[in-house]
């Protein structure tokens, strides 16, 4: 099934054009509450979700705190944790190009470095020997990408290339916006994500929503929380799945080469709603937001507005949590850990705000098995939060990258740190 993002959008934009809103009557909210909970079948079994409502939608934002001299988070027995990279300007994401550079987008909501720093470890001993700025002046990138001997940076308003020779340490000064993206009035979230095929032939960009349930109008939404599919000179696009709210972390599974992301879901019904997931994604795929969730739960915020399309939202194959925003996503697929990580995927939970309690600030591990999940989700690095009372926070882990030596990079955005996990032999 191929669908086309127009297709797609006019039938979003006609079913929600009365609505602008996410807000529901006190009365609206009971009735949601009193048809209970739901149990829907995912990867690992079945999952039972409280009613939308069950408990109030509360705020908790972390503050943040230096980390402590010698501190580092907490990785499971048999690892050693280390700083690979300090001092850098918000490290959100990280994209090894396949001569082994290490190119890190500094790049925040706010206040943004608009950077992309490169690291050169000659030796291949997992410390790096040259660090230099190798493009500024972006517009929140995020993205990176080196293919057939063009570098391409997604920006929150494009995809650009610029022609590129291995082992460049600085950006060349000329290059185009290939594809426009949705990056301007609502922006709600920002983050452009870009992953190839196998043989280059197709690349892939993540684009979130611009709201939490459609609030701005669909108008604003129109080729957004989806995944999009070009070619690589920017043509032939189309909406490869839709109704991702959030979708950043991109990986393909190494046991049957599907596409899987990590999804962030929406905010406002309650503690326990809705659970962040990582899920295989389907070509042609639809997967609920705004009008529904993990299958044909209807949101009551956008109850009956577009039944055709519940019709046929997908269930996610595995959640991570409610409001853990599960960004980062990789496959292990290397051999310098224990056995049983071998094909398992390492997500990278930022953090709540819309919680009662702090949720996420850690790196999970999920367990997979002849390219399915097998198990429940393990920390594997914790430590991240500083005074859970006072709701103070000393690092958010992001982006989550499988070295060439075998061991983990992690992405502390808000610690300004690259944390290395390596094996102990």
């Amino acid at each position: 099934m191929k669908t086309s993002y127009i297709t797609l959008a006019l039938v979003a934009v006609m079913a929600l054009s009365s609505c602008k809103k996410d807000r529901v009557t006190k009365e609206e909210k009971e009735a949601a509450k009193a048809e209970g909970s739901t149990t829907v079948q995912t990867a690992i079994g079945p999952l039972t979700l409280p009613a939308p409502y069950a408990t109030e939608s509360a705020t908790k934002r972390n503050s943040m705190a230096d980390w402590p001299e010698g501190q580092t988070p907490k990785a499971p027995a048999g690892f050693t944790v280390t700083i690979f990279a300090a001092d850098l300007k918000n490290p959100r994401n990280t994209y090894i190009a396949p001569n082994g550079d290490i190119f890190v987008a500094e790049s925040n909501t706010k206040g943004s470095a608009d950077q992309i720093t490169v690291f050169r470890d000659k030796d291949k001993d997992g410390t790096f020997e040259t660090r230099t700025v190798f493009a500024e002046d972006l517009n929140q990138n995020y993205g990176m990408l080196v293919l057939n001997n063009y570098f391409y940076i997604a920006n929150t308003d494009g995809l650009y290339r610029y022609p590129y020779k291995t082992g460049d340490l600085k950006l060349a000064p000329k290059g185009e916006k290939i594809v426009e993206l949705p990056g301007k009035g609502y922006n709600n979230h920002w983050t452009r994500n870009l992953l190839a095929n196998a043989d280059g032939s197709k690349i892939y960009i993540s684009v979130g929503s611009s709201s939490n349930v459609g609030e701005n109008g669909m108008e604003n939404e129109v080729r957004r929380a989806c995944i999009l599919e070009i070619n690589p000179d920017g043509s032939g696009e189309r909406i490869y799945a839709g109704g991702l709210r959030n979708p950043v972390g991109m990986d393909w599974n190494p046991a049957n080469k599907e596409l899987w992301t990590a999804v962030n879901e929406r905010d406002e019904l309650g503690d326990n709603l809705v659970p962040d997931y990582i899920t295989s994604v389907k070509e042609g795929g639809f997967y609920g937001w705004p009008y529904s969730y993990y299958g044909q739960i209807e949101d009551p915020r956008m109850k009956g507005k577009a039944p055709e399309l519940v019709a046929k939202a997908i269930v996610p194959d595995f959640p991570v949590g409610s409001h853990t925003a599960a960004l980062g996503l990789t496959f292990y697929n290397a051999d310098a850990f224990p056995a049983d990580y071998k094909g398992g995927a390492f997500v990278g939970q930022h953090g709540s705000w819309n919680r009662s309690v702090l949720s996420g600030y850690k790196v999970l591990f999920v367990p997979f098995k002849n390219g399915k999940p097998s198990g429940p989700p393990q920390d594997f690095l914790t430590g991240f939060i500083a005074d859970e009372k006072k709701a103070e926070a000393w690092g958010r882990p992001v982006d989550v990258t499988v070295m060439n030596d075998g061991s983990l990079l992690v992405n502390d955005d808000s610690g300004n740190t690259l944390w290395r996990v390596s094996a102990n032999k």
